[in-house]
């Protein structure tokens, strides 16, 4: 039994973490694969309910899960809060040790277009973005006055050796190629960053790695996308670069994320936020939730059922089922819905298929 926690949180959260769970629920009931799902308060929702973004109840199902999936949290309601919706994450990654992010962002063919960029440049970029995720100035000691600020940003060695592992695993089970991102020509974190990952790189003497400053990395990201196929760094640069990324493939709704650590329990979310302008409506795009699905399935060992929600989604993308965001009109749940029929074609359940055609009606085929 595979025990699931779902936390939809606030804004759209629950509505594109609802899409993703009805998809894992479809694979575990025709696929056999015994999966438990469970509901829990996180964010802003729980500040209203519980006081507190993390309540002791939704931790301590969080810790005895298999792997959690996260909608989003926050919203302007939550801006006078004693403490904000976002730091339920920040508690909840530290909780349960999770210490490296991944987030892959790949221009899906056929959407090029839909790329800030010149269709040529984004064309077949395909990049994991390999983030540590509880050193650095995020998690350092802070001072605060009214004329002075600081933030304590530390790396040591451990740290920076096990997020190195991680990035190396990652780039040999894809080309084998990997740039480590830094400020060593500035900062002391950033020579020591340096130093190790080329270290540990001597154990991987099959992946190529290089060494990019934060600033290059930048510029090339948007200039010759395709240069990249993982890179690793740091918590802050992670946050800026990842973000960065996230507009080359059209739209932040199709990017999906996870969050790993030493312990089994992985955190899946999309990369988007909570988009309170438009929650409740039906209109976001579940694709990034479903996308963190199915990185879920393969974390838990399901690597077949990840590669057949992966594959039903981009059928779902290339039938032109798209919601507004990728230039179509589908609705949240009939996009949901139009990659639930695919899975069920793909694994020849016509059963289903007839179960899911009523609620797929009116979608783009």
């Amino acid at each position: 039994m595979t025990r699931i926690v779902i936390l939809p949180g606030d804004g759209i959260g629950p509505e594109v973490a609802g899409e993703a769970a009805l998809c894992l629920a479809l694979l575990s009931t025709r696929s056999g694969l015994d999966f438990t799902f469970e509901s829990h308060d996180f964010g802003g929702v729980a500040i209203d309910n519980h006081g507190t973004p993390l309540p002791e109840a939704t931790l301590a199902a969080c810790r005895g899960a298999d792997a959690i999936l996260l909608g989003a949290v926050g919203g302007p309601q939550w801006d006078g809060a004693a403490e904000r919706p976002e730091a339920g994450l920040l508690k909840l990654r530290a909780a349960l040790g999770l210490f490296a992010n991944l987030r892959p962002a790949r221009v899906i063919a056929g959407l090029e277009h839909l790329s800030p960029l010149k269709a040529e440049t984004a064309a077949d970029a395909d990049i994991l973005v390999v983030r540590e995720l509880t050193g650095g100035a995020y998690f350092g000691e802070k001072c605060l006055s009214d004329d002075f600020g600081s933030d304590v940003w530390a790396y040591t060695r451990e740290e920076v050796e096990r997020i190195a592992h991680v990035a190396f695993d990652a780039a040999r089970r894809r080309s084998k190629r990997l740039t480590s991102v830094d400020k060593a020509n500035v900062l002391a974190s950033s020579k020591l960053w340096r130093r190790v990952v080329s270290e540990v790189g001597r154990d991987y003497p099959d992946v190529a790695l290089d060494h990019l400053y934060v600033d290059a990395a930048a510029m090339a990201l948007v200039t010759h996308p395709r240069a990249f196929d993982v890179i690793v760094t740091e918590n802050m640069f992670g946050d800026i670069l990842s973000d960065e990324l996230a507009v080359i493939p059209g739209s932040i709704g199709l990017l999906a994320s996870a969050s790993t650590g030493a312990a089994k329990v992985g955190l899946f979310e999309p990369v988007h936020g909570s988009a309170p302008d438009i929650a409740g409506l039906d209109v976001a795009n579940p694709a990034g939730a479903i996308a963190s699905a199915a990185m879920l399935l393969d974390h838990v060992g399901f690597s077949d059922a990840a590669r057949a929600l992966a594959a039903a989604l981009e059928d779902t993308i290339a039938d032109g089922c798209r919601t507004a965001d990728l230039g179509g009109d589908a609705r949240c749940s009939e996009f949901g819905a139009a990659v639930r029929e695919r899975i069920a074609i793909r694994s020849g359940q016509m059963e289903a298929i007839q179960d899911l055609v009523a609620m797929n009606r009116g979608c783009c085929g």
